[in-house]
């Protein structure tokens, strides 16, 4: 089968964009279609100034919120990063492949770096090696195909580099993944700044519809949703982005077509108050199963234990390969 590695970083709380634009095709499509792990890749949210209590929070959170979400434990492989050594093994290698000047090419470091740089600080040096760890988040597995965004392109080009560059340097050891784009998966913008992606990192407030949001402060979120001059309700992401992002987000909830949708309102309020019950349905089966989870915390821990356990049983043997291929002495029983 198909093999299909995804994360996700507890950097904060899951998002209405997290949960349109990829958890869920991962539950009704990709699980049941390949041989998918799913990953809370908590040692990535160690890059920035962080809580450690916040990360352990977020990231028991995000792994109920996988599951509540519909990722079956008997279909695909649901873990944490940081419970798989392998990870960080691979990563070390893969650093003495990769080069200073690939690092700091990667647009993110880039952006962050030059933010920092501006308020007279600087980042951390994970910061700027954190994309060999994601190389070796991939590889370790055999991946074949990860599902990404426009951001994250980059860094899965980074890792099929790698893994070119270790085989023909040292014997063939992994397999050169590729990055897929989903044929449909919405593309969710800040309520408040349309023109921006709704993330749950750096984005606070009104703006973001989270997850777990009770259903009368995702009303309430909607109905107050930045929208354009004029009054035509039309599908036009550029030049009309805020109406656009509400169309896209009743769309992606119904299964319609934005632009099929744009000729069916006349006003912006009779759009937002559709929009704003087709997500509090859209999420309510979630939450009410995040809920019974957080009752059964021994159910959760256990699936995370499994699932750790499989992953490694997948990624020791090719990680124990690079190792030897690589020139390290094997450690003897």
């Amino acid at each position: 089968m198909t093999r299909i590695f995804s994360g996700v970083k507890p950097t904060g709380h899951l998002t209405l964009g997290n949960y349109l634009g990829a958890v869920r095709r991962w539950a009704d499509v990709d699980q049941h279609r390949a041989d998918a792990l799913f990953c809370i890749v908590d040692l990535h949210a160690l890059t920035v100034d962080h809580d450690p209590g916040r990360v352990r929070r977020l990231s028991r959170q995000a792994s109920t919120l996988l599951l509540a979400s519909g990722l079956d434990p008997q279909l695909c492989t649901v873990y944490v990063q940081s419970h798989v050594d392998e990870h960080a093994r691979l990563s070390y290698l893969l650093e003495c492949v990769a080069t200073d000047g690939e690092m700091r090419r990667m647009i993110q470091y880039k952006e962050k770096a030059a933010r920092e740089r501006g308020r007279g600080g600087s980042v951390r040096l994970s910061l700027l090696t954190y994309p060999v760890l994601m190389a070796a988040d991939i590889l370790a597995y055999g991946t074949d195909e990860v599902p990404v965004g426009d951001d994250q392109t980059q860094h899965v080009e980074l890792a099929r580099d790698l893994a070119v560059r270790f085989n023909q340097r040292y014997g063939h050891t992994f397999v050169v993944p590729r990055a897929t784009r989903p044929e449909v998966a919405a593309r969710v913008m800040n309520l408040q700044e349309p023109t921006s992606k709704m993330g749950k990192s750096d984005d606070v407030g009104p703006g973001v519809v989270y997850l777990l949001d009770e259903p009368d402060v995702v009303r309430k979120k909607i109905m107050r949703a930045m929208t354009d001059s004029g009054r035509d309700v039309e599908y036009d992401p550029e030049g009309r982005p805020g109406v656009s992002n509400l169309l896209e987000i009743l769309a992606a909830c119904e299964g319609g077509n934005p632009e099929a949708l744009s000729g069916v309102y006349e006003s912006y309020g009779a759009l937002k108050k559709d929009t704003a019950e087709a997500v509090v349905e859209l999420l309510r089966p979630v939450q009410e199963r995040h809920k019974q989870l957080c009752a059964d915390p021994a159910y959760v821990e256990g699936v995370l234990r499994d699932g750790a356990e499989k992953a490694r049983e997948m990624a020791r043997p090719r990680v124990d390969a690079a190792y030897r291929a690589i020139g390290l002495l094997p450690a003897t029983e």
